[in-house]
């Protein structure tokens, strides 16, 4: 049991928790990113799970431009979960950079976890009405596929963020 004990310590001290926390959430961004990049390019595969309107948004001139400036925005979210465990990284303010991807880390669980999905609970509980498009294909996928991804992206930024805080001693 001591061994064990002994063990889990030098992985922590050694950082591997922390680079496997930066790399997880560094590559959820980039995935993200691919998605909206695909899409920008024209790509029609998962349009309809975000929106029925989508597709005509996609083909849009301005549509296409956000679509390229939110994957631009997902690679600079996997760069800065880079930035944590890379040689690069430690020429940036530490405590930016913390404070950066916690920020972007609770923004995605706060924003997907306890927004959107409460507002469908609530609104599964019957205490506000239900739109009929809540009963939409769209809204399934968003409860199955897109809270579940940005949660999943949210908690990965805030353990890296923490993971990075606690080996700096910051804050």
């Amino acid at each position: 049991m001591t061994e064990c004990i002994k063990d889990m310590s030098r992985v922590t001290s050694t950082g591997r928790v922390p680079k496997w926390a930066s790399y997880a959430a560094c590559t959820w961004a980039f995935v993200f990113a691919t998605l909206s990049f695909y899409w920008a390019l024209g790509g029609t595969i998962g349009l309809s799970t975000i929106s029925p309107a989508i597709e005509d948004l996609a083909s849009a001139p301005w549509g296409g431009a956000m679509l390229w400036g939110t994957g631009i925005l997902k690679v600079l979210a996997g760069l800065l979960a880079l930035a944590l465990v890379q040689p690069w990284g430690r020429s940036l303010p530490r405590r930016l950079l913390v404070i950066a991807t916690w920020g972007v880390g609770g923004f995605m669980v706060l924003y997907e976890g306890v927004a959107n999905l409460m507002v469908r609970v609530v609104m599964a509980l019957g205490l506000i009405p239900t739109p009929a498009s809540m009963y939409s294909p769209t809204a399934y996928w968003h409860l199955v596929l897109w809270v579940p991804w940005w949660m999943l992206g949210g908690f990965l930024f805030c353990l890296a963020a923490w993971h990075a805080q606690r080996r700096s001693n910051l804050l």
